[in-house]
């Protein structure tokens, strides 16, 4: 396949956003895709819309930065180098959404180039080398300048084999999208049915009806100021929970890619286990303890930042770092633990105990003298099988979707350069 090489700038139309998440008197109300939007999907949905920040912005700032389908965006700075360059597509058109600060808007020249290719040819590693090499600040901030971003290398065959390669690997992203949408719905599923259970308490009784709403003996627990249901206890969470933090790794052993990937906070997001991008090692350090050689169906926390946020392992091979803790009990207790955790009551106490001026700190030995209700054991032993079809499904889909990715980053380059024939 014939490959033209042009600059980005000689093709695309490239737009630096200015657009901040703050809400002012007199601008226009609008909804920004931010940094995060743009770093965590492969495309731009009309199916995120209700994720979008509210703000406010300029008429000036609307025309310029407002979001179309056939653009692409890409993360511009961000605190550590492998945070900037990443790409999505815009995929749908939107109305009110624009494009938030620390990213950039390229419009391709639909008679040169199609933003599908465009997306898929940013996440290539020619192009991830090419933003390492050019990326500027070191420390605190990594940046790309606009003449960075402007003399882009792109590689194009011709229009017609874009639209191909660009067709292909949208059927995959569809079907990523897809899982992603499914597991929404999962999570959403699963926090329903803790709220009904120990929230509400309508958890099913002996004889199948909601415990609770059928009359079910509730009592007042004077440690936790409020009723829970008749011989329920209610302890500190050490008493049958721990919390073990991750093994502290050197970082001048670290490799861009490697046998084991080393999982940190930036890793742990909203019920969500992010893997690309992590630092790498060949070989497991021998004072390491097992629980840090983590395996699918672990429950890890995070401990610093943004503390408090849960995910599942769906992946093997990853090590884990300092700062991320890892959710330890009895089998049986592991998801009403990783509800418990997940609830809103927790999800505040975790805010409150984190302490730092510069970057708050949750000491897992604080969170787990906490008092917790915990129900009898045939409760929980029921609530973990309505639970473990839901957190199968979910692994599943998480899985599936790493080879979907995987599949996905390898096809292009073997489409570009002809190892793989498009009729």
């Amino acid at each position: 396949m014939e490959l033209k090489k042009y600059k980005l700038s000689d093709i695309a139309k490239i737009e630096i956003s200015g657009v901040d998440k703050k809400t002012k008197e007199g601008e226009l109300p609008i909804r920004l895709c931010n940094f995060v939007d743009v770093y965590h999907n492969w495309a731009i949905t009309n199916s995120l819309y209700d994720n979008f920040m509210c703000a406010s912005a300029k008429e000036a700032e609307i025309a310029k930065c407002s979001i179309r389908k056939g653009q692409v965006a890409i993360t511009k700075d961000s605190e550590t180098r492998d945070d900037i360059g990443i790409a999505t597509y815009i995929a749908d058109d939107f109305t009110d959404v624009l494009l938030g600060y620390h990213c950039a808007s390229i419009t391709p020249n639909e008679n040169f180039l199609d933003g599908k290719y465009l997306n898929a040819f940013m996440h290539t590693s020619y192009i991830q080398k090419y933003f390492e090499n050019n990326a500027s600040g070191s420390g605190q901030r990594y940046t790309l300048s606009n003449d960075t971003i402007s003399n882009i290398p792109i590689l194009l065959p011709s229009l017609e084999k874009q639209h191909k390669i660009g067709a292909i690997l949208s059927n995959i992203d569809r079907k990523i999208e897809l899982n992603k949408a499914i597991n929404d719905n999962l999570e959403a599923m699963a926090k329903q049915l803790y709220d009904y259970w120990f929230v509400q308490f309508d958890f099913p009784n002996d004889e199948g009806k909601p415990y609770k709403s059928s009359g079910g003996d509730m009592v007042w627990n004077e440690k936790l100021k409020r009723e829970i249901p008749k011989g329920w206890e209610v302890m500190p969470l050490n008493h049958w929970l721990d919390i073990k933090s991750g093994f502290a790794f050197k970082s001048e052993t670290y490799l861009q890619d490697g046998t084991y990937k080393i999982i940190t906070i930036k890793n742990v997001q909203d019920h969500h286990l992010e893997t690309s991008g992590c630092d790498c090692i060949n070989v497991i350090p021998n004072e390491i303890k097992d629980w840090c050689k983590l395996t699918i169906n672990n429950r890890l926390i995070s401990l610093t930042g943004n503390c408090g946020r849960l995910c599942i392992v769906t992946e093997n091979n990853l090590l884990l770092n300092q700062r991320v803790g890892l959710i330890d009990c009895e089998k049986y207790l592991l998801n009403y633990a990783y509800a418990l955790l997940s609830s809103k009551e927790f999800q505040t106490l975790c805010g409150n105990l984190a302490k730092g001026a510069a970057q708050a700190n949750l000491s897992p030995i604080e969170l787990c003298k906490s008092l917790a209700q915990l129900p009898p054991k045939t409760i929980i032993k029921n609530f973990e099988k309505a639970m473990s079809s839901l957190i199968k499904k979910y692994i599943q889909c998480e899985i599936e979707n790493k080879h979907l990715q995987k599949q996905r980053d390898e096809l292009l380059p073997l489409l570009m350069n002809g190892q793989l024939t498009i009729e």
